[in-house]
């Protein structure tokens, strides 16, 4: 039996392997699905410009290809909504990367996490994934402050969106066996602070997550091409 189960796991190791050699030696790129930039103004929301540090270039990639775009957006009543469009280079493996992947780098823990469906108008539904997150840090009297964050992200490519990071890594593998193209993926966040103490607030939360969604429904048909397929309704 264990022989046979080796047997199986070495055979199924050696096609993997083999697949390799079938990938095609000149990958050709398809054209970009997304804007790289983003929009000034979004609904009520107003952009500006933000800073992209040089270690995060540095980690994406930037030199070989890969786009950073972000911008703080801020409402009529001092809310701020921070979007930010990651474009791959030429390794995605560095430039392609999830916010659970980024988040303990940045001092969070994500302690929640859904996928949510958001509705385009007269376009479709597209699918992002929520998270919820808190980080926490002492103050100078030695007290534990909790800073709680909320993150929406989703992924781009010319023809596809998905909110799954392995649903977008099977459809780059399929792509570039198959049709031996790449889809140059794009990766879009749109994250926000919850002010002190209304984590423990449903209402305001809810208020937050509506202002978000609210945000990505008329984000998404700003920067995303009409070669973007989305999900129709009904």
């Amino acid at each position: 039996m264990i022989t046979s189960r080796f047997a199986i796991l070495l055979a199924v190791l050696l096609a993997g392997l083999g697949s390799i050699f079938l990938l095609p030696q000149q990958l050709g790129f398809q054209p970009v699905g997304i804007e790289s930039e983003l929009p000034k103004m979004v609904g009520g929301w107003y952009g500006q410009d933000l800073a992209v540090s040089d270690k995060e270039k540095s980690v994406l990639g930037e030199d070989k290809g890969t786009s950073i775009t972000r911008k703080a957006y801020h409402n009529g009543i001092g809310y701020e909504i921070i979007a930010s469009i990651v474009l791959s280079g030429e390794d995605m493996s560095r430039s392609i990367h999830r916010p659970e992947r980024c988040m303990p780098a940045q001092g969070y823990t994500v302690i929640d996490k859904s996928t949510v469906p958001v509705v385009l108008p007269d376009r479709g539904m597209i699918r992002v994934t929520r998270l919820q997150n808190v980080r926490n840090t002492p103050d100078e009297d030695g007290k534990t402050n909790s800073i709680y964050n909320l993150t929406y992200y989703w992924f781009v490519g010319h023809t596809d969106t998905t909110d799954s990071h392995i649903v977008r890594t099977w459809l780059d593998m399929k792509d570039r066996l198959v049709h031996g193209y790449n889809q140059r993926w794009a990766y879009i966040t749109v994250s926000a602070q919850i002010p002190p103490g209304a984590e423990i607030d449903p209402r305001t939360q809810k208020v937050i997550d509506e202002w978000m969604k609210d945000f990505i429904k008329q984000l998404a048909p700003k920067i995303q091409k009409d070669s973007v397929q989305i999900a129709k309704l009904g």
